[in-house]
């Protein structure tokens, strides 16, 4: 265990938890118990990392935080022989992190895939959220033309298992800018150019990247269990980002909403919205917060 002062001078205590299968690394920003009385707040992304939430987490200063990076992510080593990130592993990974805190149930905002593996959670460990913030999850079976998002997915990961990094990231930003279904348009564009994103064009080699390989394609492919989720005490919200709504995961936002009955619920900004300068790409985290703690207080 490790202690160090996060944001707005909370103290960060690093942990982690052993199994056969992995060391599982994880920060509480503040106090267990909690101070305020209220449960832990949760905070997951996949493929992100802990350090994906650091801003949001320190605009939450008065409640007790928990991130982690998942499973072969960043400080999280695995044993268990695989590389690819399915949601049920994951969400296994994160039940033994709440029952290793002995704080749950837990709230828990949850964003892309790692808004997949909190679906999962409910599903097979319905107890241990009271609710769950979903933003943005990339669930392409949900989606009227998941025929053509599955085709268009193939395409970035063919890009990248053919040319690399900036080639697969150029196409991936392609697709998941792509307003609305898609359509013959979006399969007749000609590959897009990773220098008009400021990226290399040369192959770095690498094909092993947690986004753009097929290591990820169990999180795209999951399908939710709509009886458990509805039959679950947790409050589940999906969100959506206001500049993502006819995106790729915009549109698996509002599907899935629909599929338990509920309206999307609209965050400011982006699919990173709460993001700070974490990865350049700044959201409006101060905004994004004051709407999750708005949504967090409401009565379900």
């Amino acid at each position: 265990m490790r202690f160090r002062l996060g944001a707005v001078n909370t103290v960060m205590t690093e942990q982690m938890l052993q199994t056969s299968e992995v060391n599982l690394v994880y920060d509480v920003h503040g106090p267990l118990p909690t101070a305020d009385g209220r449960p832990p707040l949760f905070m997951i992304g996949q493929p992100m990392g802990a350090s994906g939430f650091d801003t949001l987490a320190s605009l939450f200063s008065e409640r007790t935080v928990i991130t982690y990076d998942p499973r072969g992510i960043g400080r999280s080593t695995r044993r268990d022989g695989r590389v690819d990130h399915a949601p049920q592993i994951q969400a296994t990974d994160v039940h033994g992190v709440i029952e290793a805190l002995g704080a749950g149930p837990v709230e828990m905002f949850a964003s892309s895939g790692g808004a997949v593996t909190a679906l999962a959670l409910v599903t097979a460990h319905p107890d241990d959220l009271t609710t769950l913030v979903a933003h943005e999850p990339p669930l392409m079976r949900v989606l009227s033309d998941a025929q053509a998002a599955e085709r268009a997915w193939a395409g970035v990961r063919d890009a990248y298992e053919t040319k690399g990094s900036g080639a697969g990231m150029a196409a991936f930003i392609a697709m998941t800018s792509w307003q609305g279904d898609f359509t013959d348009d979006y399969f007749a564009q000609p590959a897009p150019d990773p220098a008009a994103f400021g990226m290399p064009s040369e192959d770095d080699g690498s094909r092993d990247d947690p986004l753009l390989s097929d290591r990820s394609s169990a999180v795209t492919a999951y399908q939710p269990d709509l009886d458990a989720l509805t039959a679950a005490p947790t409050r589940i919200v999906i969100a959506v980002g206001e500049e993502s709504l006819e995106t790729f995961t915009g549109r698996t936002s509002v599907a899935m909403a629909e599929l338990l009955g509920q309206r999307a619920t609209v965050f400011p900004s982006h699919h990173g919205g709460f993001a700070g300068g974490e990865f350049g790409y700044a959201g409006q985290p101060e905004a994004f917060a004051r709407k999750l703690r708005e949504v967090l207080d409401e009565v379900g």
